[in-house]
């Protein structure tokens, strides 16, 4: 059972459910240039960063992978755990060293499943961070690859 204090991160959730996931969360620590995930690889984790910076990128054929977004503390590091087929569909890479709370996906699923007060609660809370990253990789994809001018 973790001690830690629940981050704020968590603070949409009501607090009996911040609590319970607390219970799951492990302490780690990434160094600088560590990969946390691969695009395309098995989703079965998450993260909230306590101390350091992690980009988010984004794989583009014939060209170095295209940063889609930097997360910083109190930030959730990925949703692709919680949504059936699990895989990442982006990548991460730490650009500091990164200490972080790790939450083990299929146990928070599982959770998740055996209470739908739960459930309901991590898929908005995840929902909403989702809908936040699309907006930043479109206008991000925006930014890199759309014509100068084009009125977009």
């Amino acid at each position: 059972m973790s001690t830690a204090p629940t981050p704020t991160a968590l603070r949409a959730l009501p607090r009996e459910h911040r609590e319970r996931l607390m219970r799951l969360a492990r302490e780690v620590s990434f160094p600088q240039g560590t990969r946390l995930f691969e695009e395309g690889a098995r989703a079965d984790r998450f993260w909230i960063i306590r101390t350091g910076r992690v980009e988010l990128d984004m794989h583009v054929p014939g060209r170095r992978p295209a940063v889609i977004e930097n997360l910083g503390h109190d930030e959730l590091i990925g949703w692709s755990w919680l949504f059936a087929p699990h895989v990442w569909h982006l990548g991460a890479e730490a650009t500091t060293p990164v200490r972080a709370y790790e939450f083990d996906g299929v146990a928070v699923r599982s959770m998740c499943q055996n209470d739908p007060a739960l459930g309901n609660a991590v898929s908005q809370w995840v929902g909403r961070i989702l809908a936040h990253r699309l907006r930043a990789t479109r206008t991000r994809l925006l930014d890199l690859y759309a014509p100068y001018g084009a009125g977009v």
